[in-house]
This record gives C-alpha cells, structure tokens and sequence, in this order.
C-alpha cells in the first residue's frame, strides 16, 4: 500500500475514517521556514461542514497537534507530525449493514485487496476523512512556496451543472468566504438551492474546482515520467471522489485547430511569457512560468438515502441498501483546499527537486 508521494518534500498519511486519529508526516521540509499552528489551522477550518445545506452533520473539532518537526516557531528540519484526533465517530450504521456494499464505494475492491482485514467503517482508509491530513502537509507546503512568492488558489467553478461565470483573482481569493467556495455569487445561489433540492430528494451532487498556482516559476518537472502534469494529476487523483483532471482548457483542445491552442510566445516586462495560456503553463511536462491552471471533476456524494440494489457477501444474494447516517449531499466545497493543498505539495517537492527551494531558509 503506497501511502507517501513526493521525492524530496515527502508526505505520508496515516489513519482512517473511524480510527483513533487521521494525519500526516512531512519529510523534506526546509529547516528554518517560520511557522505556527494558527497557520495549519486556518487551513483546516476551511475543510470543515458549514453549517449550510451541502454538509454532513458529522462535526469533528478537527484541531491540529503538532508532535515534531517544529521548534520556536520554526521548522527544524526533522520531520514533522501532525495529527486530529476522531471524537464524533459513530460506526453503529456500518456495522448494521457491513455485508452489504455500498454503490460507488470501496467496500468491494478494498474486500478483494485486503482479504477482509480492512478497515470498513466509514471507509477506512478510502474515506475523504484522511484528507484533513493532505491539508496540514499543504499548508506546510503553502508556507514554503509564500516565501518564494508562489500562490495557491482554488475554487469550486461548477456543481450539480451549473457554472460559474470567470472571475477576477480578487474574487478567487474572496471565495473561501462564500458558502460553496464560489467567486460567482448568483452561479452560488442557484448552487445552493440544487443541492437542497438533492438533498431534499435524499440523492447528492458531484463538481468541478479550479487549482491555479500563480507565480509559478519556469522549468518544474522532471520528463518523462516526473512531468509536473504526472505527478499533480497522481496528487489530484488520490483526493477521495476525484474521477477527472485537466490542464489549461483540457479535453476542448482536442476541439480546436493548432493555430487556436498555440499559446505564442512574447516579452512582457522583460519576461517571457505568452499571449494565451490555454495549455495552462505547462509545456512538454514542465512549467511555462504562466499560471499554472488544473481543474479536478468530483462525483456526487456516492453516500445517499435512495434505497439502491446491491449484493450480500454473507447471505451471497442480491439485497437493497439504504444509506443511513451523516454524510455531505456536495463534497465539492470541502475538497477545495484539500485541491489546494495537493497542488502545493507537488510544487513544494518539485520546488526542491529543480534547486529552487533550498534546503535551509535563511
């Protein structure tokens, strides 16, 4: 079981759904990068249920612990720990219906995989619970790439196929405030009352959410088999409920002529750029220094009330299922920085593969 990515920046997380905690260990941090809780924190809050429609009633304290790695308020160099603790777990459904499996989950592939020994309760291993550690490593990572002035934005551009108008990057940043992570206040209303609508229906939604990385420097990647799209896109798949990656315009460039994707080649400022960025800053596997631009498709909460059919594994017989318990009508709001975080892991470790994170900072 591979639970660690990265070369140089490395993150392994550990935990499951209903286990005593979720987590992470960062290996490869700069010594000397100045960093607080508050900081580590701020990013978990954003990974929270609302209190709005789209959420799960689960309400976990999510409060980070730091066990190593940091010492007066800079990082050391040595790994660093962290962990939350589960407190508001309740596997009583999952024991009741343990035979069953449940549509569009884990539950058979892990059964084959582990020969029964997994974890099933509220996913295991395979439930978007562990992601609260992704977000402790990426705000790590976030706070290495602030100081080389790399920026990390995410933002949900679509849910249940309503789509939000482009935004200005003032708007992107603004959107952690809004309900849904949505820059397009009306595109976030008409959001809002679908998921409603599918929750009401006791069915979910599923989304698209937009990464960019800005300030992105060129040269990050290593071809053929390292290219930043390779590596970004295995971080971006390992997000529980991710079932698509694209970069720049994705898959419409195979609508298009060459001379419409050519992205040409200028000076602005003296500086290199170009003119469009419909590849979305990366060329041959490596980074164009243009913003950097990835959108990730997330399917519906596969967690409804509808009673589907399934299969027994103990009675070895066809069954129907019923979903009971708390779970998110729309996760799409949640894995927003959860996408932000694993954009910024890949950059961090491809920072210090390419020389330009050093290896103290001073």
């Amino acid at each position: 079981m591979s639970n660690s990515i990265g070369k140089l920046f490395t993150v392994t997380s550990f935990g499951e759904s209903h286990g005593r905690c979720v987590g992470v260990v960062v290996d490869g941090c700069p010594a000397g990068v100045p960093l607080a809780e508050k900081e580590i924190q701020a990013e978990l809050d954003k990974r929270k249920p609302s209190a709005g429609v789209a959420s799960t009633s689960r309400t976990e304290e999510d409060k980070v612990e730091i066990l190593s790695g940091i010492f007066r308020g800079h990082t050391t160099g040595a790994p660093i720990c962290m962990l939350v603790w589960n407190k508001d777990t309740d596997s009583s459904q999952y024991e009741k219906a343990k035979h069953l499996l449940r549509p569009g989950h884990a539950d058979y592939t892990a059964l084959i995989k582990y020969g029964g020994f997994n974890d099933y309760r509220g996913g295991g291993r395979f439930s978007g619970r562990i992601t609260a550690g992704f977000v402790m490593a990426g705000a790590v990572a976030q706070k290495v790439l602030k100081l080389h002035k790399i920026e990390i934005l995410a933002h949900t551009v679509e849910i249940g196929g309503i789509k939000a108008k482009a935004a200005s990057m003032e708007k992107i940043r603004a959107a952690d405030r809004n309900q849904l992570r949505c820059a397009d206040l009306v595109a976030e209303a008409k959001m809002l009352a679908a998921i409603e609508k599918a929750r009401a229906e006791k069915d979910s939604l599923g989304g698209i959410i937009e990464v960019i990385g800005l300030n992105v420097p060129p040269g990050l990647g290593e071809p053929v088999f390292d290219s930043l799209e390779g590596d970004l896109s295995a971080a971006l798949f390992s997000i529980p409920a991710v079932k698509g990656v694209e970069f720049g315009d994705g898959f419409e460039i195979a609508r298009k002529r060459g001379s419409e994707n050519n992205d040409v080649f200028t000076v602005k400022k003296g500086r290199i750029v170009t003119a469009t960025n419909h590849n979305g800053g990366i060329n041959g596997g490596i980074s164009n220094g243009m913003p950097l631009i990835a959108r990730v498709a997330v399917k519906p909460t596969p967690s409804i009330g509808r009673k589907q059919n399934t299969y027994d594994i103990s009675k070895l017989e066809n069954a129907e299922l019923e979903i009971k318990g708390r779970h998110d009508a729309c996760i799409v709001p949640r894995a927003v920085p959860v996408a932000a975080a694993m954009m910024a892991i890949v950059l961090c470790d491809h920072g210090r593969r390419s020389g330009i994170i050093p290896e103290v900072n001073k």
